[in-house]
């Protein structure tokens, strides 16, 4: 059974139709990326899923459970768990508190414990900064602290929306081998990324939205060595 699958989705935002009867799924274990041009419908697939939005026709199941009317909380509450573009950390508290937010819906004490310090062995600079403001950080360790932040909950799966943005590149290429130790570890990631190149690499299915529909899906690699991919996406020619 796949741990996340999408039918038939539309979602508009007024009379602007976002999603246009979209279909995938994300099995156990895997990354699945979603890549497009702006305006695709990629964040609105990840705001839909966590219950942000609404939508207008079709369903979600997340372990074969329908969860398209429930409340966000109550997604999160069952390990579903969304990274928003911009990270969403809270400026005005420390490091730490933003991290400890992260396992609000859990009373395992000892069990966050051990993910408390997996998540800073992951992000050593996190650790370093744990009494900081978390608004005086950079970017890219505010997109650090968002992520580790996300594995106090313990996610079954984490949707990552465009972690690469505005980051050098040195640290997104530390952020994507983040990325690879926590699937690794056992979390399902489906992730969204303009960088579609980082996308595929790190991918092992993906799915191409333009426009709010699905024109191509297959194994990432496949994807990759496509033309039409190439052309679009990745500055070939």
């Amino acid at each position: 059974m796949a741990l996340l699958e999408i039918e038939n989705l539309s979602v508009s935002y007024g009379s602007i139709r976002a999603l246009r009867g979209i279909s995938l799924k994300v099995e156990p274990g895997e990354i699945v990326t979603l890549i497009g041009g702006n305006g695709a419908g990629k964040s609105t697939t990840l705001r839909t899923i966590s219950g942000l939005l609404s939508p207008q026709e079709g369903q979600i199941l997340f372990e074969g459970k329908p969860i398209a009317c429930k409340s966000p909380h109550s997604i999160a509450a069952n390990r579903l768990i969304h990274v928003p573009e911009g990270r969403g950390i809270f400026a005005n508290l420390t490091v730490e508190e933003n991290l400890r937010l992260g396992a609000y819906c859990r009373s395992d004490t000892n069990e966050i414990r051990q993910d408390y310090e997996h998540a800073l062995e992951l992000f050593p600079r996190v650790k370093e900064r744990l009494w900081q403001l978390a608004g005086t950080l950079s970017g890219g360790e505010q997109q650090m602290v968002a992520i580790a932040r996300a594995l106090l909950a313990r996610p079954k799966l984490l949707m990552l929306d465009e972690p690469s943005l505005g980051l050098a590149p040195q640290i997104v290429q530390l952020i994507f081998q983040v990325i690879r130790k926590i699937n690794a570890g056992g979390t399902t990631i489906l992730l969204v990324e303009q960088n579609a190149n980082l996308a595929l690499q790190v991918a092992h299915r993906a799915y191409v939205l333009e426009v709010g529909k699905i024109e191509m899906s297959g194994p990432a690699a496949e994807l990759a060595n496509s033309d039409d991919i190439r052309k679009a996406y990745l500055g070939g020619h």
